[in-house]
């Protein structure tokens, strides 16, 4: 249960799956997790114990019958999924044609020689913010580690070092996020909207956008053909 400012229990809010159809139950935007839970929620992915099923650092793929247009044929990296919540970066879609030198300058920060990328399309939640996901090699007081190779910082400092050319080997920039709320996205799993994956850093971060939902469920060694939504992968 989260705290208020004053250290009292707000409210407890129902954690009961929705039962409506996975398309049609994305409501965290209405309600999305804030940033002390974004960065104390990965925490505690990571130290949950005997939990199954919390999927930070973990592919979530929707299912061929998705019918939501904002995640049809998505892959999501998870960097969040506890108690409070979930929330991950959409790592298959753009932003339109925004590329990160546009970016850079409509932040006013040089770009210094560094290789053009594309900014993705993170989700429909608070999309005028920027994350970055990244190689954990590269780390900032403010960096989050999700899993051990992946890490998350939301800050205007590794833009700059990226665009320094000091920035983490491989980087992912992600405009707003994808976000549920508590007990929203396993609802939606035992649904059969989505599937998921062990994460792999060469769908995660690679250029092949249009390839990356179809090489994320071969990773489950699951044929398109005969793949239905009579079931998910648990």
């Amino acid at each position: 249960m989260a705290r208020s400012k004053e250290g009292g229990d707000k409210p407890e809010r129902s954690k009961q799956p929705s039962k409506k159809a996975p398309a049609e139950s994305h409501r965290a935007e209405k309600e999305p997790p804030n940033e002390s839970m974004f960065v104390s929620g990965m925490g505690s992915a990571r130290s949950e114990k005997g939990v199954e099923n919390y999927l930070a650092g973990h592919l979530l793929i929707a299912m061929p019958n998705m019918r939501d247009p904002r995640f049809e044929r998505t892959v999501i990296y998870m960097c969040v999924h506890n108690a409070e919540g979930a929330m991950g970066l959409v790592i298959n879609k753009a932003v339109g044609s925004l590329t990160f030198s546009q970016l850079l300058r409509q932040l006013g920060i040089p770009k210094e020689g560094a290789a053009d990328r594309r900014v993705h399309f993170g989700g429909p939640v608070e999309m005028g913010r920027g994350f970055v996901l990244h190689t954990d090699e590269y780390e900032q007081e403010s960096t989050v580690k999700v899993r051990p190779g992946y890490s998350v910082t939301a800050t205007i400092d590794i833009l700059k070092a990226i665009a320094e050319g000091s920035g983490p080997q491989q980087a992912l920039l992600a405009l707003g996020y994808a976000g549920w709320a508590p007990g929203q996205l396993d609802g939606e799993i035992q649904a059969n909207g989505w599937l998921h994956a062990p994460a792999d850093p060469g769908i995660v971060f690679d250029d092949e956008l249009d390839t990356k939902w179809t090489r994320a469920i071969g990773k489950i060694g699951i044929d398109l053909a005969v793949l239905s939504g009579e079931a998910g992968h648990a």
